[in-house]
């Protein structure tokens, strides 16, 4: 991949592929690891949550914030996330949702962000948590304040890196004592796996979809 295609994954691209249809499961399940449940129990249901794919450029080359959660958290320690969380009374909407975790999480201001739209849904199975994510594009890296409780670590991920298959990997892995197939993408030193690798699969499949693969093609 060349520096070509960092340069034509543009807002704009972005911009246009949101208003096609989703690709859903069949790319999803692309970066799911395996064995792992897409549903809830029977007659279990699950909670709501929100999550935001933030958008933003550095030098002129779009990137994605994603955080390092701390090792205290009741649920998903130490993984890679996107920034949001749960669903709570006073709530409008998930979208709602995410813009407030999002604010909480690492500071960002709702009035920064122009919302693109969402994904699908995702559900996950340790939170029994229903995710929904939302895209959002910020025109300048904003000035993140993380909160200390929540967040380890940000990350800013270059868009392109998510697209060249030579980031895109899979191992095998003993997790809570059972084996576990595990795609995941690997950013500088982590494994980026599990929800949040789903729903990044989604997006990626979503900007590489028939419709926008001759930008992409002509400058690769």
């Amino acid at each position: 991949m060349t520096n070509n295609t960092a340069t034509a994954l543009t807002i704009e691209r972005v911009r246009t592929a949101m208003r096609g249809p989703l690709p859903g499961f069949e790319a999803q399940i692309t970066m799911a690891p395996r064995p792992r449940p897409f549903s809830p129990p029977p007659g279990v249901q699950a909670r709501q949550a929100g999550v935001l794919l933030i958008l933003y450029p550095i030098q002129s080359v779009l990137h994605l914030v994603l955080t390092v959660r701390t090792s205290d958290l009741d649920h998903h320690r130490g993984q890679i996330s996107l920034p949001g969380g749960a669903w709570e009374e006073g709530d409008a909407s998930l979208q709602e949702t995410a813009l407030r975790e999002a604010q909480e999480e690492i500071g960002i201001d709702a009035d920064e962000l122009e919302l693109l739209g969402p994904l699908t849904p995702i559900y996950v199975p340790p939170s029994n948590y229903m995710v929904h994510p939302f895209v959002a594009y910020a025109p300048q890296r904003p000035a993140f304040h993380l909160d200390p409780k929540e967040v380890a670590e940000l990350l800013d991920v270059p868009l392109h890196l998510l697209l060249d298959l030579a980031n895109r990997r899979e191992e095998d892995w003993t997790w809570r004592g059972a084996p576990l197939h595990v795609p995941f993408y690997a950013v500088g030193e982590h494994k980026v796996w599990g929800a949040t690798a789903i729903i990044l699969a989604e997006f990626v499949a979503l900007l590489t979809q028939k419709k926008s693969r001759g930008l992409l093609r002509s400058n690769v």
